[in-house]
């Protein structure tokens, strides 16, 4: 299950925005020298030689909101040698892929976090071996039962992979419970969806009824726990480590947003 999360977070970008491929042979030369952040008309800007930064794709002009958002952008930017490489760019990343897709692609992100949580990672348990099990349950249920009584709704986990489907009210309140949140906010929540493979914990953390670290650990309980018997495998622990980045970034963002 987590090959295929990962896989679809790979391709997350490919209908939210059209950002930067990530596969150049060749990266693009620096080309600036300063960079800044700016107040500008409804936010903030990053400015390369004054100038204001626009999405790689439809060249339009980038605007924040929150000023940490921007600055953490800034940093993405100075942090570049004599070659720009958009794979150590989450946060431009990230941003770019929001201004990119639009407002008119709003209803499609709050639909992608209500698909996860339909069929969310919390629901769906292992029936073996028991000390698995067992931590599901501490954990897992945990977070339901905050989500519960925070949203008025009851859930239906089940043993194994055959769907289980969930009340059409409580999938009703969750959606409501997105239903105010901009474009940016919601990227980063689709963001965090992909990365976790749950729709309930990316709608937890934002309502804080999770921490960031609860909803990494719960997200990846099961992969844990497979580290504990059998060892880390080098490269998952690399995707592992870039997928925190990306995580990182994604609940900066909301947490910028919220506050």
């Amino acid at each position: 299950m987590r090959d295929q999360l990962e896989e679809a977070h790979r391709h997350r970008d490919d209908g939210y925005g059209r950002a930067q491929h990530l596969n150049q042979v060749e990266l693009p030369k620096r080309f600036y020298k300063d960079v800044g952040v700016a107040p500008v008309d409804g936010g903030f800007a990053v400015t390369l030689d004054g100038r204001q930064v626009r999405t790689p794709g439809k060249k339009i002009p980038i605007v924040v909101p929150a000023v940490s958002i921007a600055q953490a952008m800034a940093s993405e930017w100075s942090a570049q040698g004599t070659h720009i490489d958009p794979a150590t760019m989450p946060m431009v990343r990230l941003i770019n892929a929001a201004v990119e897709s639009g407002e008119e692609l709003v209803s499609e992100l709050r639909a992608e976090v209500m698909k996860f949580a339909a069929g969310d990672l919390l629901l769906y348990r292992a029936d073996s071996p028991q000390e698995l099990v067992s931590q599901q349950e501490v954990t897992w249920d945990n977070a339901l039962v905050k989500l519960a009584r925070q949203f008025g709704v009851s859930f239906q986990p089940t043993v194994g992979i055959l769907h289980q489907p969930q009340p059409q009210p409580t999938l009703d309140r969750l959606a409501q419970a997105i239903e105010q949140e901009n474009l940016l906010t919601l990227t980063a929540l689709v963001s965090i969806t992909g990365i976790t493979g749950s729709g309930l914990l990316a709608i937890g953390f934002l309502h804080q009824l999770f921490s960031a670290e609860e909803v990494w650990t719960a997200a990846h309980l099961d992969e844990d726990y497979q580290i504990a018997q059998w060892g880390a495998d080098e490269e998952a622990m690399e995707r592992r480590a870039k997928r925190r980045e990306e995580f990182d970034v994604a609940v900066a963002v909301v947490d910028a947003l919220r506050a």
